[in-house]
């Protein structure tokens, strides 16, 4: 048996308000290549299909498109669960007759106990799910955590073992000894979300999902396949891709694939005056996302606009030395007193952010302003 792991695909999430529609369209487009290259006989998705529980109408059409191309279309037999960032019981939605195309998408916990047997191995599918599910399904009040719960889950697993045949557990947990990006939602609450490795020696293979780089776990039998896509500056590093997983031979065989990205993300550092000049910016991709390092120390007006006419796509600025003011433009204490209130508002908003207010923003401040005289004029 030969599958494609992958997860977290996140579909209509957003970076720093950039819509990332495009770019996952992309990347679905080159792990269907990937999957028709390496001749695989399915497709494991191992949670987070959608970055939102309610996912937005866009998002939920980009992920049928990718369903029909590569179930319907391609034929391949998918197999996927729902992660912590999805909704179980939406995504349910049509699950008795997703079978008949070979797509299998388990969103309850009673569900892992059923496995998908396909050539040589037998696969089961793990849901995201909370201690109280496996409370209620074992019947057991002691259950009050994650690892509690998989004892018994693995345990009721091992009793649909085929021992003809290899087992793979495709789950979405932070197994303990894994490393966590700032991309992904922090679930841990006293441990309760945590897994032990050992906990899942009894498989062959375990697809993962739920943390976004591969090199999360090091581990022989249990993998993460990572998102598709960098989600961010923490996953800068980071290389893309999917698993390929052959379970043939006594133990399986993995070979990662590199996805590229459409836009990715990358740091630049400079003074302004680097920035803005086409020496500079001519010999970078000012089309990807951009976290910005500016060596400056002194307010620079405008700065955010003036950058984003050259690099549209900022998702940050730092400002690696502190922001440090000029003598001459430096405001003593004894001079605020003598600023007017509109002045004040002004000068606080330039030293924040580094921008001048807007004819909109000043219109705003001054209908304020008017209305708080008039309120202390009437008492």
């Amino acid at each position: 048996m030969r599958f494609l792991h992958t997860a977290d695909w996140h579909i209509g999430k957003k970076i720093h308000g950039f819509d990332l529609l495009e770019e996952q369209k992309d990347a679905f487009q080159q792990i269907l290549q990937i999957a028709k290259a390496e001749k695989v006989d399915a497709i494991v998705i191992a949670g987070d299909l959608y970055d939102r529980s309610v996912p937005a109408v866009e998002a939920i059409e980009v992920f049928n498109q990718m369903v029909i191309e590569m179930n319907l279309q391609e034929k391949f037999p998918v197999l996927a669960i729902s992660g912590n960032h999805d909704s179980s019981t939406r995504l349910e939605t049509g699950g008795p007759w997703f079978v008949q195309s070979d797509f299998y998408l388990h969103t309850r916990l009673d569900q892992a106990f059923q496995p998908i047997e396909m050539k040589n191995t037998q696969f089961f599918l793990l849901p995201y799910f909370e201690p109280i599910s496996a409370r209620l399904y074992f019947e057991n009040d002691e259950i009050r955590t994650i690892e509690q719960a998989m004892n018994e889950v693995v345990k009721e697993m091992k009793t649909h073992f085929d021992l003809d045949k290899k087992q793979v557990l495709v789950s979405h947990f932070f197994v303990a000894g894994s490393e966590k990006t700032d991309s992904e939602t922090k679930l841990m609450v006293g441990g309760l979300d945590t897994v032990p490795l050992s906990v899942l020696n009894a498989f062959d293979y375990v697809a993962l999902g739920h943390l976004h780089g591969k090199n999360a776990l090091k581990a022989e039998q249990a993998k993460y396949s990572g998102s598709p896509l960098k989600f961010s500056l923490s996953e800068i590093d980071q290389k893309k891709g999917v698993w390929i997983v052959d379970t043939e031979n006594q133990k399986p065989l993995l070979e990662f694939k590199e996805i590229h990205p459409l836009r990715d993300i990358i740091q630049i550092e400079g003074s302004f005056t680097d920035l803005i000049s086409p020496a500079f910016y001519e010999s970078i991709r000012k089309e990807d996302f951009l976290h910005v390092k500016l060596t400056d120390r002194a307010v620079i007006p405008n700065m955010m606009n003036q950058l984003r006419q050259i690099y549209p796509r900022i998702i940050g600025v730092e400002r690696l030395y502190g922001r440090e003011e000029h003598n001459e433009n430096k405001t003593v204490k004894t001079e605020l007193k003598t600023l007017a209130p509109k002045q004040l508002v002004e000068q606080f908003f330039s030293e924040v952010t580094g921008e001048e207010l807007t004819a909109q923003q000043q219109d705003w401040i001054k209908e304020n302003l008017a209305e708080i005289h008039q309120i202390e004029r009437g008492k």
